[in-house]
């Protein structure tokens, strides 16, 4: 069911969910275009996105176990079948996926040289913190 909502013979055929990112460039998609499914009526424009739209349905379906367990971790656990530190580790990639949080283990955004340089020259940092950043900066 990878995709796809559910398919009602009567709506007419499966609704497929939209990707978020072009698949020319990666940039972010927009909605601009809706369409009523009964009358045909079609409505063009820039959308706002839904954060929620994107998931996957693992993702969704995880959201949906947290919230019923009202934050219960051990729950959600349990429904998974997956030890706590996964089920814990799946819920933290999900609110970075959402933008809630950074994503975890990710690197700290990295300075740039000619940035290091200027903090240095304004007395931002000591000439050993910029040795430091410089070295981390070139790794």
């Amino acid at each position: 069911m990878s995709g796809t909502a559910g398919y009602h013979p009567e709506a007419g055929p499966p609704a497929y969910r939209p990707p978020r990112d072009c698949p020319v460039c990666g940039s972010g998609l927009r909605v601009t275009r809706l369409g009523c499914g009964s009358c045909g009526s079609e409505l063009s424009g820039v959308f706002e996105s839904c954060a929620f739209c994107g998931l996957t349905d693992a993702e969704r379906e995880l959201l949906r176990v947290f919230l019923v367990s009202r934050g219960n971790m051990r729950e959600v656990e349990r429904h998974l079948g997956v030890s706590y530190p996964t089920a814990r580790q799946r819920y933290a990639d999900l609110l970075a996926k959402l933008g809630l949080e950074p994503a975890p283990n990710a690197p700290e955004p990295r300075s740039s040289r000619e940035e290091i340089l200027n903090r240095l020259a304004r007395g931002e940092i000591d000439v050993d913190t910029a040795a430091e950043q410089l070295r981390r900066a070139l790794d």
